[in-house]
């Protein structure tokens, strides 16, 4: 048997677990798995497998593998090390998520020791926020470095593009002489001044610079992020949080940063201070009432034509039904830039209430579910008054 055929059984073995061995192994030869194998398929083998075997005990010792992992830490550290040493990081995050989802290990974020080898994405501080009440004393500040460390992610991912975006669409384009670089306008610059291009020194040599007028008034927006903290929103909270935070610290916006259920909460305090502690203000789960929450942001509308109201939420309303859509399409006739977007989340792929969703989609207000990569373009769109309906054509997934 050819070394590349060897390799192939190796792989399958892998995948079909313990059960195959026999089919898989030819008569005669050595074992399928090399050693570093044999620890990974026992990685794999605690979360996939069913059969038997040995599992990650709380005692350490050989078990069915239907039983899972135990709630020892240093088990569940070794393993957790294993995964992290035999996978790429994103596979990481799927077989973490795994781990909880078949095995209930929800054990595995209350141990510090524990929860400092896990890799932090966000589906795992989804599962922390919605067992922040469980989480015991001695693992809370590890629990807030690990969420931290994923609003830094984030954060980093989308504010730069959002400032531009948000910088692009208010700047009124009014020049001034006075210098500053940090008002550049680096565009109108270069292309006034191609014509100055040195070949010798192959450089643009500038005759003039050109600066944006700095002196227009701060808060010229009002955006308004309402956001629906039931269970099926986990990411969307999540993103549209930190989002919030990174709205409130540009002068030109006069942030609202507003979460519901059953009741209304409104975290623009934490959130202009610490997204973190946003977050953990946050109560993921229980029902819905969109009306009450709608009814709440109304009165931070002044100026109807300068405000941007972004509902996340999948529309099912626990509350007043007609009123909530009355309502929404009010502030749409009335000047409001008004967006439900159904999921802000990396799929895009959202689970939604039809009916509402098309009932808003025909008074003119979009409604689709959105990656925070396109939220930017979205946020620019909207602060310049374009067709937010032509947008939602290549956005993501809108209602029909």
């Amino acid at each position: 048997m050819t070394t590349d055929h060897m390799e192939q059984r190796s792989r399958w073995r892998l995948i079909l677990g313990q059960s195959a061995e026999e089919k898989l192994q030819p008569p005669g030869s050595g074992p399928l798995l090399n050693e570093e194998q044999a620890l990974m398929d026992q990685a794999l083998a605690a979360i996939y497998d069913g059969t038997q075997g040995e599992a990650v005990q709380s005692s350490g010792k050989s078990a069915s593998r239907g039983a899972g992992l135990g709630k020892s830490a240093p088990s569940l550290a070794k393993w957790l090390g294993d995964i992290r040493t035999f996978f790429p990081m994103d596979v990481v995050s799927v077989i973490q998520a795994d781990a909880i989802e078949r095995k209930g290990l929800k054990e595995l974020l209350f141990e510090p020791e524990t929860l400092a080898k896990v890799k932090p994405d966000i589906r795992m501080v989804s599962t922390l926020l919605s067992l922040k009440g469980q989480i015991p004393e001695k693992t809370k500040e590890t629990a807030r470095q690990f969420i931290r460390t994923v609003v830094e992610d984030i954060t980093r991912r989308l504010a730069t593009d959002l400032r531009r975006a948000v910088t692009g669409a208010i700047n009124r384009r009014r020049h001034t002489p006075l210098p500053s670089i940090s008002g550049m306008d680096w565009k109108r610059t270069i292309d006034r001044n191609l014509k100055h291009y040195n070949q010798e020194r192959k450089t643009i040599i500038p005759e003039r610079f050109y600066f944006f007028d700095r002196a227009r008034r701060s808060k010229e927006w009002t955006v308004i992020l309402d956001i629906d903290q039931s269970g099926s929103m986990a990411d969307s909270v999540i993103y549209a949080s930190v989002i919030g935070s990174i709205f409130a610290s540009m002068p030109s916006l006069e942030t609202r940063v507003v979460v519901f259920d059953t009741e209304v909460v409104d975290l623009t305090e934490q959130c202009a201070d610490d997204p973190v502690d946003m977050l953990f203000g946050i109560q993921l789960g229980g029902g819905t009432d969109i009306n009450k929450s709608v009814q709440y942001c109304q009165t931070f509308i002044k100026e109807p034509k300068k405000s941007l109201f972004i509902l996340i939420s999948d529309l099912y309303e626990g509350g007043n039904q007609a009123q909530m859509l009355r309502r929404l399409t009010d502030m749409h006739e009335a000047g409001v830039t008004v967006i439900c977007l159904l999921a802000l989340s990396d799929n895009g792929v959202p689970f939604y209430d039809e009916h509402n969703a098309k009932k808003l989609a025909q008074q003119g207000i979009p409604c689709f579910g959105c990656t925070p990569d396109r939220l930017p373009e979205l946020i620019e769109a909207a602060l310049k008054g374009h067709d937010l309906m032509t947008f939602t054509q290549t956005a993501g997934n809108k209602a029909k």
